[in-house]
């Protein structure tokens, strides 16, 4: 009908037929990292509508670090622009941690450089705000395909 659709809280049998899973069959654990708390919000009820589990969320990269060691996520998705520490700085922390962290940039329209470097210390899938609900769940998916494999 042309309608958008935003995901809500619970999902339909057949939207949990193409939620991803982990090999035990348990959903993918997700860390939700933004300074904004309407983005957290935003952001989550496309996760959580999507078939996947928010575990945490965080509003600067130093709360990031210490949420990840804590709840050690699957997925995080790190908002780039943040006070005390921003993303970039977040995930070279994080990847000490463990360097196989898979972690999802959320950059504003405009911020190039940020999504070059980005790319450039090993970032594979990020998300433009203003986010849309299918461009999050098509790169959530892809970064759980991908986990599904590892």
């Amino acid at each position: 009908n042309g309608s958008l659709r935003i995901p809500s809280m619970s999902m339909t049998p057949e939207e949990r037929k193409h939620a991803p899973l982990k090999a035990d069959a348990s959903k993918f654990r997700v860390l939700v990292v933004d300074d904004s708390a309407f983005m957290v919000k935003h952001l989550s009820r496309i996760l959580v509508g999507a078939g996947f589990d928010v575990i945490g969320s965080a509003a600067d990269g130093e709360d990031a670090i210490s949420k990840f060691r804590e709840l050690r996520p699957d997925i995080v998705t790190m908002d780039m622009t943040m006070p005390n520490m921003n993303g970039i700085q977040a995930i070279d922390h994080i990847r000490m941690i463990d360097r196989k962290a898979e972690i999802v940039a959320v950059t504003a329209l405009g911020h190039e450089d940020i999504i070059r470097t980005l790319l450039s210390i090993g970032g594979t899938h990020y998300l433009v705000k203003p986010v849309q609900p299918e461009r999050v769940i098509a790169v959530m998916h892809a970064v759980a395909d991908r986990l599904g494999q590892g």
